[in-house]
């Protein structure tokens, strides 16, 4: 018999498997856009409108996106280009340039980078300028056309624009800026940021140049609305090679976002971030268990997932960490117990761990003095201690003042999980913390 085609096949469940993961991870990766960002209708249209006076009728403007992380401040303008990009005069004229406050630390690299996106290494060689402003005239410059007198429209999208004001005197905020509010070229600056207080780390003479306008993406997603887009997420499409799998898979999606110890789960996750991102990794990890032998995702999965998304990273390290390199941890904790979180020193602490071993009749933990130091730097590579401040790197290595970043909850969870940790260890721990 031939095998059925079409929406009634049923497929082996190893295949309907294999291909509902790829779906969902496609999903999951890829972030595909939406049509229409959902709930910010007001500010996409006021985006679109902005940006289509510069691409189209070659009008300078200035615009601050504003919001959370994870609020869709990127997905907005994203759609916003994708729509505008659909005119042909946007599609023909519009050149872009992406700069990201991570990225370009400083003016000279961003410099380059606009030079390189705007594809004239050549045209600019081997010049030599005078200032910023100067070679920023000269890239809009070779943007004219040929044909008319009036220069191609360049948006500038700023992503976060905050670590752009950090750069010194503000001169690439200064120049662009100035550039949006003369006539010399049709720009458009679109800045990107989490900060709300951003308009005060700019100079005068930036924020004079601003036009102050403000989008705000503030995220009004309610828990309800939070779970209908966990199932959403979660369920596969009505056009699935084989209906009968698809139905009983959404159907078990449904059960599963209605059992009470994964809405306790997702209103965790719901109260420490909203945003997709967040949410698509807490998935994927459930999507991962899924199996032959394990067809469906069950709560336990998500419980699981859930336990490794907020799982504590410095908690953690401390697990692979030795005996020695351990009682160095609560040492130090007994310093910051008696003296009240005042700084301590590599000698401070090696003498509370010796209180420790007077109290010993064995000579287990007996280390000599450059293995203790060894142990101490150790944490100080990995960050479990810092030292307080740069000039302290002159002072020797002995006597540097250190803070540790642990407090009390981590280390105490660490010892708890510390494989075979020592009883006597564990009850100078808990004399530490009583």
């Amino acid at each position: 018999m031939s095998k059925r085609k079409g929406k009634d096949a049923h497929l082996p469940l190893g295949e309907c498997i294999t291909q509902a993961q790829q779906i969902l991870r496609e999903r999951f990766c890829q972030q595909r856009l939406p049509n229409r960002p959902e709930g910010v209708e007001a500010q996409h249209k006021h985006l679109v409108e902005l940006l289509k006076r510069t691409a189209i009728h070659g009008e300078s403007n200035s615009v601050l996106i504003v919001g959370p992380r994870g609020a869709g401040k990127t997905a907005l303008l994203r759609c916003v280009l994708r729509e505008l990009l659909e005119e042909n005069d946007a599609q023909k004229n519009l050149l872009r340039v992406h700069l990201n406050g991570l990225l370009q630390t400083d003016d000279r690299i961003a410099l380059k980078e606009i030079t390189r996106q705007l594809q004239l290494e050549n045209v600019v060689g081997d010049k030599v300028f005078g200032s910023f402003a100067e070679n920023l005239a000269f890239l809009l410059e070779a943007l004219k056309k040929g044909d008319r007198s009036s220069s191609r429209p360049v948006l500038f999208v700023l992503d976060e624009f905050d670590l752009f004001a950090h750069h010194k005197n503000q001169t690439l905020l200064y120049n662009l800026l100035d550039v949006s509010q003369s006539a010399q070229a049709p720009v458009a600056v679109v800045g990107i940021t989490c900060r709300l207080d951003v308009l005060e780390l700019l100079e005068k003479r930036v924020k004079s140049r601003f036009s102050h306008r403000q989008i705000h993406l503030l995220s009004s997603l309610t828990f309800a609305q939070y779970l209908e887009r966990v199932r959403a997420q979660l369920s596969l499409p009505e056009d699935f090679p084989d209906l009968k799998f698809a139905q009983e898979w959404n159907a078990g999606i449904k059960t599963l976002c209605e059992d009470k110890s994964v809405e306790e789960v997702l209103q965790r996750h719901f109260n420490s971030s909203k945003d997709f991102r967040s949410l698509h990794v807490l998935l994927m990890l459930c999507l991962s268990r899924i199996s032959i032998a394990k067809p469906a995702i069950r709560p336990a999965d998500l419980l699981d997932a859930s336990r490794l998304c907020l799982a504590d990273a410095k908690a953690n390290m401390l697990h692979g960490l030795s005996i020695l390199e351990l009682c160095l941890i609560i040492a130090m904790k007994h310093l910051n117990d008696v003296y009240e979180g005042e700084p301590f020193n590599l000698q401070m602490v090696h003498n509370e761990f010796k209180k420790f071993l007077q109290r010993k009749s064995n000579s287990m933990y007996n280390f000599e003095q450059p293995v203790v130091m060894k142990a101490f730097e150790h944490l100080q590579q990995l960050e479990l201690i810092r030292p307080v401040d740069s000039s302290s790197a002159k002072t020797q290595r002995e006597y540097q003042l250190m803070r540790l970043t642990l407090d009390h909850s981590q280390i105490m969870e660490a010892l708890q999980k510390y494989p075979q940790c020592p009883t006597d260890v564990k009850q100078w721990a808990m004399s530490a913390f009583a």
